[in-house]
């Protein structure tokens, strides 16, 4: 089992209504699977709105680990460390 690291959530301003308005959350996991577990425990209604009902991530939702989309790294399996940043971003798209 990984070891616990105490990573920071930013969370976008359209998802604050559904963790108290609270724009981050300082939470001990052992990776990113851990943290959406934690978000189902302690947040429900967040995390119904940033995973699907297959417990995956929303594809118009991009998780950072700081700079790097995980999508681009290793996925939910990223690593993470203490200290690092993760934030929940929304897609951004136009035409």
């Amino acid at each position: 089992m990984d070891a616990a690291q105490e990573v920071t959530l930013f969370v976008p301003g359209t998802l604050r209504t559904f963790c108290e308005g609270k724009a981050q959350l300082t939470l001990t996991v052992t990776g990113l699977p851990n943290l959406l577990m934690q978000l189902e425990r302690h947040y429900p209604a967040l995390h119904s709105n940033v995973c699907d009902e297959t417990g995956r991530v929303r594809p118009h939702l991009n998780v950072f680990v700081n700079a790097d989309n995980v999508r681009d790294r290793q996925g939910l399996a990223t690593a993470v460390a203490s200290g690092d940043v993760i934030t929940i971003l929304p897609a951004v798209s136009g035409g």
